[in-house]
């Protein structure tokens, strides 16, 4: 049962994450798709550490180009670089191929793309043309179960749905923002930091 309004949801979360944004760093539209795709299961952080090299290395022809090992060396401490290093490669060639390595507005093509899921596909497009997208991470997944928005065993794509139906389209893009940032520094998985949340009283943390 949900015990704290979208309103209130709303409103708190614009007193607490007043100016959300992407904290992942990119200059052009491959840019954020390829720092996503680095982004699964590692932080922003040090994915950003990672793309300040790589980007600066290589222009999108140059990464389709480069070897999977110059890519894997890079790109190391995000995590499962094998593998993503060949996805990387397979992102960059589909663009120039299909789209003169420009990044297209166009759900069904960017998630048959190798590591680009749904998530990845929702973040391109939120902050890339605005589409009203909520892109469901473990930040968004634990703070919804928490604030009583969605049932502990629901699954990403469930979640999502859920958002979507509860919240405004024209909310669902700074929701997602502001979700994220809320799930990353205040209510963290381990040692939430109860004493500057506004949903303290309801939530269900301290309802337990």
């Amino acid at each position: 049962m949900n015990m704290i309004s979208k309103d209130e949801i709303l409103k708190n979360l614009d007193l607490m994450i007043p100016n959300p944004k992407c904290e992942l760093n990119y200059n052009k539209d491959y840019e954020l798709l390829i720092a996503t795709v680095l982004s699964a299961q590692s932080t922003d952080k040090r994915v950003n550490m990672v793309t300040k090299v790589l980007f600066d290395k290589y222009d999108l022809n140059d990464l389709a180009n480069a070897s999977n090992e110059e890519i894997e060396n890079i790109i190391k401490p995000v995590g499962t670089y094998v593998r993503k290093a060949q996805y990387l490669k397979e992102i960059a060639k589909s663009l120039i191929l299909n789209y003169n390595g420009v990044v297209p507005n166009n759900r069904d093509y960017l998630e048959s793309l190798p590591g680009v899921g749904r998530k990845t596909t929702n973040v391109v497009l939120a902050n890339l043309f605005n589409v009203p997208a909520i892109a469901v991470d473990t930040h968004v997944a634990r703070v919804s179960k928490r604030l009583w928005l969605v049932n502990e065993n629901d699954d990403v794509l469930t979640i999502e749905n859920k958002l979507m139906k509860i919240f405004p389209k024209n909310k669902w893009s700074l929701l997602h923002h502001q979700l994220v940032l809320f799930g990353r520094y205040i209510c963290k998985s381990k040692k939430p930091d109860c004493q500057n949340c506004l949903f303290v009283e309801k939530c269900k943390v301290t309802k337990k």
